[in-house]
């Protein structure tokens, strides 16, 4: 009985390394699918970086032009401010050149009455 033990195999160890063998099998497929898995969403999360960093460049190269427009309207905005109060001057200038004048115009006005008043006066004593 002992030699027979020895030489044959019994049914009970065979499934049990064929399960075995079922197991690992089934541990070697589900790491390939989960390593399968893990290298699609790698790449897919590669080609998410890259188009994320592209639209970073293009925001940083809208950024910049959008800064450049800004200083431009800023230096702009300087020189109009500038200009408008140069013209604000100009206005007052004018302004109280016209109300000296028409001061001036007055006095003038006032003058040649009195002097046709006088002519008058002369002409009518004649």
């Amino acid at each position: 009985m002992k030699n027979g033990k020895l030489d044959t195999l019994r049914p009970e160890d065979a499934v049990l390394e064929n399960g075995t063998d079922v197991h690992v099998m089934d541990l070697q497929r589900d790491a390939n699918r989960q390593i399968s898995d893990l290298k699609f969403k790698l790449a897919k999360s590669e080609q998410e970086i890259t188009a994320l960093e592209q639209n970073v460049i293009r925001l940083e190269s809208q950024v910049s032009r959008y800064k450049s427009a800004a200083e431009n309207a800023e230096k702009i905005e300087d020189e109009l401010k500038a200009e408008k109060r140069k013209l604000q001057r100009e206005l007052r200038s004018a302004l109280d050149k016209t109300e000296e004048l028409e001061v001036s115009n007055g006095h003038l006005v006032k003058r040649l009455e009195k002097m046709k008043a006088n002519r008058s006066a002369l002409l009518s004593q004649q």
